[in-house]
C-alpha cells in the first residue's frame, strides 16, 4: 500500500463545568447531536484548510478533532507529563524549524563516541535508529516473494508440487499474478501521465503567452480570446484539468502534481516492481534472521544530504507534535511530546524484520505511543511483527496504525501490520487502526481512498489535504490514512500526558468510545454507487475527537 492516496492527487452540547478556583473540573461528557448540524456548502478558506484537522464540527461545521477547542477550554492552566512518541517511518528531518524543539534525545547515550553507552544494542542512537542504513528504494513484498520462490516453482503446476509445498506455491502464484497486473497498470499510467504532462505544459505556455500571467483562474482561462482551433483546444484541455484540481490550486500546481505522478510510476517500475533490483544489499544483514540485529545506523534522516525520501516521516511527525504557538509553520496536535525518529520504511515495502525490531526499539527506549503509517498486503514474517505488538502491549504501549489507501474493505482483504490471527481474534488490546476523513461533512465525509472495515478498522480521523512539515523547513499538503493515524497518535499522547495512570488499552477504548458518530450515509471507496452508513465502516463507527476524549479520560481516571 502506498503511504498516501494513489488516486489522483486524494452537536455535541456544551459540557457541564463547575468553575471554582483554578482549572474547571469536568464532570460530564457532551451529548452528541451532530446530525442536526447544517452542512457546510462552501469550500474552506486557505487558513481553515491548513488547520482543518484541529477544527470543531459544531462551531466550524468541519469534521476536525476539536483540538483548538480542547486547548482553549479543557487544557488551559493544566500541566502534563512529557510523552515519547515513536514515529516508525521513512525518516524525520530532526533539524526542521518546527520540529527541532520536540525531538527525543537519548540521555543515556554520549554523542559521537562510537560506543553503545546504554547497552541497548545500538551505537550512538541519540535521536532514534535507522534500520535501513544507506538503503532507500526497495521492491514490493510480492516482488521479493517471486524472486525468492521462482527458482523452486518456475514451470511447475499445483499438481506437480509436494503437498507440504502447496501453500507456498499458491503464495508464489498469487504474487506472480499481482505483479503482472501491477506492472501493466503502472506502465499504462506512466504513459498516460506523461501525455497529460506534455499537453499541460504546452497548453499552459500558450495561455501564459496570451494573457501574460502564470497563475490564472478557470474564469480567466475561459475568457481567453481563442481565435484559432489550436488555442480553442488549449483552453478546452486546461478547463477540463481544472475539474481535477483541489480548491485554490493553479495550473502550475497541477503540472507539479502530474510530474510527481510521472516520478511515482517511474519509481514503481524502476525499483518497486523491478525483478532485477535489490536495494537491501547495502544494509548487509540477513532479512530472514530476526536474531541478526547488528545493522543500520543512527542517521534517522537517511543517507541523502538533501533529505530526499523523508518527506512522509517528517510530515507525520509534524502532525503529531510540530511546535505549538511558536509563530512559525503550523501547530501539531500534541504538546508535551518528544518524537523518537525510527527509520524503517523505504520507498517500497517495509521488511517485517525492520518493523518488528523498530517496535521493540521504541518500546524499550520509553515510547508510550507509536505511530505506524505504512502497510502492505503480503507478508513473509507476520509473526515477528505480531510478537512485537504483543510485546508492546505487555509494556503498556499504544500503537496507532494507518488503515491504508486502496478504498478496500479490510474485513475481506488482509493488510499488514495487523493485530489479528487467522480466526480474526485480536492478539492484543493496544493496537488501533485508523481510516481517513474528508473535510466535507456529508456524503463525502469518508476519504475516497480510505480503507474501511467494521471489524478491522477502529475509527476515523482527518486525512485529506493535511498541512504539515516537510524537509528543509518547508510545509505541504499531503493526504492518506498515513495523515489520519498521526492525528490520533497526537490525541493519544495528550491523554497519556494528562492522565498517565490510564493504560494503553484504556486509551484505545477512550479514542473509540468518545468519538463523534453520525447517522449519515456516505460514499464508500470513492464509488458513487457504493453508499452505506458511516457507522458501518469501523468498529466504533466514530470520528476521533480530542475534546470528548479528554472528558472521558478525566472521568475514567477518577
Amino acid at each position: 500500500m502506498t503511504p498516501t492516496s494513489s488516486k489522483f492527487f486524494a452537536t455535541i452540547a456544551s459540557s457541564l463545568l463547575l468553575v471554582g478556583c483554578g482549572a474547571p473540573t469536568i464532570v460530564s461528557t457532551p451529548i452528541e447531536n451532530i446530525d442536526a448540524i447544517p452542512l457546510k456548502n462552501i469550500d474552506p478558506t486557505e487558513t481553515q484548510l491548513k488547520g482543518w484537522n484541529s477544527l470543531d464540527l459544531v462551531s466550524d461545521t468541519i469534521p476536525g478533532m476539536s483540538v483548538n477547542k480542547a486547548y482553549n477550554e479543557l487544557l488551559k492552566n493544566k500541566k502534563g507529563q512529557t510523552v515519547i512518541v515513536g514515529v516508525i517511518d521513512s525518516g524525520v528531518d530532526i533539524e526542521h524549524e518546527d520540529l527541532d524543539g520536540v525531538i527525543w534525545t537519548n540521555q543515556k547515550e554520549i554523542k559521537g563516541n562510537n560506543k553503545d553507552d546504554d547497552n541497548n544494542g545500538y551505537v550512538d542512537d541519540i535521536h532514534g535508529w535507522n534500520f535501513l542504513g544507506d538503503s532507500k528504494d526497495e521492491n514490493l513484498e510480492y516482488v521479493r516473494i517471486i524472486k525468492k520462490l521462482k527458482p523452486k516453482y518456475v514451470g511447475k503446476t499445483l499438481a506437480s508440487v509436494e503437498d507440504t509445498d502447496r501453500d507456498e506455491y499458491q503464495k508464489y502464484i498469487e504474487a506472480k499474478a499481482e505483479y503482472e497486473k501491477e506492472y501493466q497498470e503502472n506502465s499504462t499510467q506512466k504513459l498516460q501521465y506523461e501525455q497529460i504532462l506534455h499537453q499541460s505544459e504546452m497548453s499552459h505556455k500558450a495561455i501564459v503567452d496570451a494573457i501574460g500571467k502564470e497563475n490564472y483562474s478557470r474564469a480567466e482561462l475561459l475568457n481567453v480570446e481563442a481565435k484559432t482551433q489550436e488555442m480553442q483546444q488549449h483552453v478546452a484541455f486546461l478547463a477540463q484539468m481544472f475539474g481535477f484540481m483541489e480548491p485554490g490550486d493553479t495550473i502550475p500546481d497541477f503540472i507539479k502534481n502530474i510530474k510527481e505522478g510521472v516520478d511515482h510510476f517511474a519509481e514503481q517500475l524502476n525499483y518497486n516492481l523491478n525483478l532485477e533490483f535489490d536495494g537491501r544489499t547495502v544494509v548487509g544483514d540477513n532479512v530472514d534472521d530476526i536474531t541478526d540485529k547488528k545493522y543500520g545506523n543512527n542517521n534517522v534522516m537517511g543517507p541523502d544530504p538533501k533529505k530526499d525520501g523523508i518527506k512522509h516521516g517528517t510530515h507525520v511527525a509534524g502532525i503529531i507534535a510540530a511546535e505549538r504557538n511558536n509563530g512559525i509553520g503550523m501547530n501539531g496536535v500534541a504538546h508535551n511530546v518528544k518524537i523518537m525518529a525510527i527509520r524503517a520504511v523505504p520507498n517500497g515495502d517495509e521488511y517485517d524484520k525492520d518493523i518488528a525490531l523498530a517496535l521493540r526499539y521504541a518500546v524499550d527506549n520509553g515510547a508510550k505511543v507509536i505511530n505506524t503509517s505504512f502497510g502492505k498486503y503480503y507478508s513473509t514474517h507476520p509473526e515477528w511483527v505480531r510478537e512485537a505488538i504483543s510485546y508492546a502491549a505487555s509494556k503498556d504501549v499504544l500503537i496507532v496504525n494507518a488503515a491504508g489507501n486502496e478504498g478496500a474493505d479490510l474485513d475481506k482483504k488482509t493488510v499488514y501490520p495487523n493485530d489479528q490471527i487467522d480466526n480474526g481474534a485480536e492478539i492484543a488490546d493496544n493496537f488501533i487502526t485508523i481510516g481517513a476523513l474528508n473535510y466535507t461533512y456529508g456524503s463525502s465525509l469518508v476519504a475516497d481512498f480510505s480503507n474501511y472495515g467494521k471489524t478491522n478498522v477502529d475509527a476515523f480521523a482527518p486525512g485529506v489535504q493535511i498541512w504539515s512539515t516537510t524537509p528543509n523547513n518547508s510545509y505541504e499538503f499531503l493526504q492518506g490514512t498515513s495523515m489520519a493515524a498521526p492525528g490520533v497518535a497526537g490525541v493519544a499522547a495528550l491523554i497519556r500526558s494528562y492522565y498517565p495512570k490510564l493504560k494503553a488499552s484504556q486509551v484505545k477504548k477512550i479514542l473509540m468510545d468518545s468519538g463523534l458518530n453520525t447517522k449519515a450515509s456516505v460514499v464508500i471507496g470513492g464509488e458513487q454507487t457504493n453508499v452505506g452508513s458511516f457507522s458501518s465502516l469501523s468498529k466504533s463507527g466514530k470520528m476521533v475527537n480530542l475534546y470528548n476524549a479528554l472528558i472521558m479520560a478525566d472521568k475514567l481516571s477518577k
